[in-house]
């Protein structure tokens, strides 16, 4: 590939998660699988005077349905008032300051996404979010930086599911073998190769920046 740029028939559009690759915190030892973010909802309940019992016995429904966009922020934030009695503007800024804290910007990745655009790359977030996690996470930046940005809660769909890859193919009019995404984990990165999609198991910088090599991209 021409490191200055992308060639006919090669990866063409590069597609970035959020939580744990463009934004990092502490890695977790033997992660398991789970729909709650990793040190995210354990500071939560914390800041509340939760147990973590308690906390997810009053988010998990609505949690999981603003996951998938089937409820809006008023009525998420109604539901976890109602059942926690708490104002809805301290959940809020509980959430705003836990997001804020655990997770920090991977300023490496954002400079690597700022230099493969102007390479002519497409680079792409998707990313499953929540409306309380998307309001601190993707900023003004994200949205004037990146091509799109596909969040689970706003498209209604999200990861492992084939349907949010198609969706993400359809919004870039792009083949899967045209696509490199990058995700921090295992499951997300299976159905991605299904399609045909290049993928990067995130693990940290020097790893990826490695991978980019081995696809012929070269990022400083």
């Amino acid at each position: 590939m021409d490191k200055e740029g992308i060639n006919e028939g090669t990866i063409k559009a590069i597609v970035f998660d959020v939580g744990g690759v463009l934004m990092t915190g502490k890695k977790k030892k033997n992660p398991i699988k789970t729909i709650h973010a990793p040190g995210i909802h354990e500071s939560a309940a914390k800041q509340l005077g939760l147990s973590l019992d308690q906390y997810f016995d009053s988010i998990d429904t609505a949690y999981a349905k603003s996951m998938e966009g089937q409820i809006s922020k008023n009525i998420l934030l109604d539901t976890i008032s109602f059942n926690l009695n708490f104002p809805r503007k301290k959940i809020e800024r509980i959430f705003t300051q836990v997001y804020k804290k655990t997770l920090k910007k991977n300023k490496w990745l954002y400079h690597v996404a700022a230099q493969l655009k102007k390479k002519g790359y497409k680079i792409i977030i998707l990313s499953d979010q929540w409306h309380l996690s998307k309001d601190s996470l993707i900023t003004k930046e994200d949205y004037s930086l990146f091509d799109k940005v596909i969040l689970s809660c706003d498209v209604g769909m999200r990861k492992p599911s084939k349907q949010i890859y198609n969706f993400l193919l359809e919004q870039v009019n792009l083949k899967p073998h045209q696509v490199l995404f990058i995700d921090n984990q295992e499951w997300n990165i299976v159905p991605a190769n299904r399609l045909g999609m290049k993928t990067i198991l995130y693990v940290d910088n020097q790893k990826t920046k490695e991978q980019f090599a081995h696809y012929g991209i070269y990022v400083k």
